[in-house]
């Protein structure tokens, strides 16, 4: 199974075709319908933080194939301000009040695998993965 989609994220409407995007991959990875959900909304929410925080960015999402498990990568990179404190950005409940309260430690919850790469003043990249069960 292979695809990949790279959507530049600079508007409103770029974080609608995510969610649109990633749950077209969701469907076509066989994730079952409340994986679909928890995928859809972790990746909206770093969308919108790469829109919010990051001034814009980019997304990657690829299907994934592993023997015979199939899975759903996002990645969104940003080449914003950075995340200062990455430990309080990823305390539960936490939120810079701008954003769906879902926050980092949020999405984290709701994907298989969280990666979270940022630097102050280079900017941030969250990649997440979910697999079909």
């Amino acid at each position: 199974m292979t695809g990949r989609e790279d959507i530049p994220i600079a508007a409103d409407e770029d974080v609608v075709r995510v969610r649109q995007v990633v749950r077209s991959f969701a469907q076509q990875a066989k994730l079952s319908l409340v994986d679909q959900t928890k995928l859809v909304t972790a990746t909206s929410e770093l969308a919108r933080n790469t829109l919010t925080y990051g001034g814009g960015g980019a997304a990657v999402v690829e299907l994934l194939g592993e023997g015979r498990r199939q899975g759903v990568r996002a990645s969104f990179q940003d080449t914003g301000p950075g995340i200062p404190d990455t430990a309080l950005a990823l305390t539960d409940g936490w939120t810079s009040g701008r954003g769906m309260g879902l926050g980092l430690s949020g999405a984290r919850r709701l994907v298989d695998e969280f990666e979270l790469d940022t630097e102050v003043g280079r900017g941030t990249t969250v990649t997440v993965v979910k697999w079909s069960r």
